[in-house]
């Protein structure tokens, strides 16, 4: 499921705050990010066509179907499809080339490695 970054609005606020009224969504992003009530509620139904949340009424409460962890497998599928020929070790060398790695970091990555052996 591609996820947009609009629609990733949303559904950071479900995971935050758990099951939440269109209308209280409606003005969080308002103040955050100067949506209008219209924009939230187009791209909540963009949300619930994708079966990504679900409508509980009365109230038009909002509860999220997919995990973070889910959104976060699939988007980065998708980038190591798009942007590396399918392959995650290139991901992550593009990764360690461009960040400087404490001996902190190195070895719990190492630790990573070791468990997933």
């Amino acid at each position: 499921m591609k996820i947009f970054d609009s629609e990733l609005r949303i559904l950071e606020i479900l995971w935050e705050k758990g099951d939440t009224t269109a209308k209280a969504i409606a003005e969080a992003l308002r103040d955050k990010i100067g949506w209008s009530k219209t924009t939230t509620y187009t791209v909540i139904k963009k949300c619930l066509d994708k079966k990504a949340i679900s409508r509980k009424d009365p109230g038009f409460i909002c509860h999220v179907l997919v995990t973070k962890e889910k959104v976060q497998e699939a988007e980065t599928t998708i980038l190591i499809d798009k942007m590396f020929g399918g392959m995650p070790d290139q991901l992550v060398l593009s990764v360690l080339e461009r960040k400087k790695l404490s001996a902190k970091d190195i070895k719990r990555l190492k630790d990573l490695i070791k468990d997933l052996s």
